[in-house]
């Protein structure tokens, strides 16, 4: 086939060849399955995870990396079907659905130019849309592996957001790397979509002051205030402890994320336009463990399972607040949906608005200025061994193009120091304050963080 090029100054990445994967049988007859309420509420996102590999010495070609990818690949899609279907919006419901008729999945392969060493880690928007990402809507599943003139290599997954949440996607990579490597799978997949509202449905009142009804058209003309850099920081494990220690220090418990969202918040006032005199911060919470007396009973289910905490403070607030004042809003409000009744009152809400895609008003950039985060800490990193090594680097961004809210997305960093690798969509003034702040909690990433 032609070479596609991608050239963005000295570094470009050419595109050599498109395969489609598709799951070794058997597989369940074609059919249709349904999305669950929670689905809905996932906003149709694109999501890319990228991991980034060092050259290893024993691996023989480019080629056989590929080829073994793609068989393990076609091995994992048995177990994970659905994700080699097709979302399709059904035109009596208005909804999308995944039609599980093994289309396949789109696996690309391409070459870069440059060194991995050479790669801008920091400038998300340099370094991976168009390049290391390419996007085809027609599969809900794409895979891209890059190989370097250094012989490393990085892999990006995009996923449609209908066919899970950052739980169901950790555990799709980690059973196709248990495959790659010919281990015995920790996961059997549950794709039964069964969380369904109760009859007959009912909910708080507050749901309704922070969730809207909503259409694929409306998320695209998303209002977009700035926020547009996409950035990637390495925070030390020494910087991650000393917030939390400042967040402790009138005696109360407080978690890392927690005391981390506290700091940021804290910043992000100085990045605020002095008509808002309150902004807001969230923070991505998954039901899984709360939605059963059993917080293992949900631990393999593949689909969404996300609700969003928001917390609202005053500039005055964040300004003379310390550390200590600022942790207890955020704990206080993720404490109001860490628990069954939220999820069920959430299940009810999107029932009584259905048909079509709910999201929180506030992602929709119908709430002022705010910024979510999310917390990745068992997200799986130096676990994603395919055969050719642990990776450098793993994490997560989005080539959405237009967003209401600012993102900041935590996980550990592949050094196994305690230290966090976090991806940033965010609007300049944000990122200036992060990274001209005098603690240097936020280090823009760098080849020497990975240590390449």
């Amino acid at each position: 086939m032609a070479v596609e090029g991608a050239v963005h100054g000295s570094y470009e990445v050419s595109i050599t060849k498109k395969t489609i994967v598709k799951a070794t049988e058997p597989l369940p007859e074609p059919h249709i399955l349904t999305l669950s309420n929670l689905d809905l509420l996932s906003g149709r996102f694109p999501v890319t995870y990228f991991y980034f590999y060092r050259n290893n010495p024993l691996v023989a070609s480019f080629t056989s990396v590929v080829d073994a990818l793609k068989s393990s690949l076609s091995k994992t899609l048995t177990h994970f079907y659905p994700f080699s279907g097709r979302v399709v919006q059904n035109q009596s419901t208005n909804e999308p659905e995944i039609v599980c008729d093994n289309t396949g999945a789109l696996f690309v392969e391409a070459h870069s130019n440059i060194a991995l060493k050479e790669l801008d880690f920091y400038n998300l928007n340099q370094s991976l849309e168009g390049k290391l990402v390419s996007i085809d809507n027609d599969y809900p599943l794409q895979i891209q592996v890059t190989c370097y003139t250094c012989g490393g290599l990085s892999i990006t997954f995009t996923f449609d957001h209908a066919l899970g949440d950052a739980s169901a996607f950790s555990k799709f990579l980690i059973t196709w790397s248990e495959i790659a490597m010919a281990k015995t799978i920790s996961c059997i997949p549950d794709h039964r979509r069964y969380l369904r509202a109760r009859v007959p449905p009912s909910y708080d009142p507050w749901v309704d002051q922070a969730f809207v009804s909503c259409t694929l058209e409306e998320i695209a003309k998303i209002p977009m205030p700035k926020i547009s850099l996409k950035r990637l920081y390495h925070i030390d494990a020494s910087s991650i402890n000393k917030l939390q220690r400042l967040a402790c220090m009138d005696g109360s418990s407080r978690t890392k994320i927690e005391a981390f969202s506290a700091y940021i918040w804290k910043v992000m006032v100085q990045a605020i336009d002095e008509s808002h005199p309150k902004c807001k911060m969230g923070w991505l919470v998954d039901g899984r463990t709360r939605m059963c007396k059993d917080p293992n009973t949900m631990s393999n289910y593949i689909g969404n399972v996300l609700s969003v905490a928001f917390g609202e403070a005053s500039k005055v607030e964040l300004e003379t607040g310390g550390l200590t004042d600022i942790a207890k809003i955020c704990h206080n409000a993720i404490s109001k949906v860490t628990n069954r009744a939220h999820f069920l009152d959430l299940i009810d809400w999107i029932e009584c608005h259905r048909p079509g895609l709910m999201l929180s008003k506030v992602v929709l950039g119908r709430a002022g200025p705010a910024l979510v985060v999310s917390s990745g800490r068992r997200f799986p990193v130096t676990e994603l061994d395919f055969g050719f090594g642990s990776p450098a680097l793993g994490t997560v961004c989005s080539t959405i193009q237009r967003i209401g809210v600012g993102y900041v997305n935590q996980r550990p960093s592949a050094r196994g120091d305690g230290s966090w690798t976090v991806s940033a969509i965010i609007w300049p003034e944000l990122a200036a304050a992060l990274e001209s702040d005098s603690d240097r909690v936020f280090q823009p990433m760098t080849a020497d963080h990975l240590q390449l």
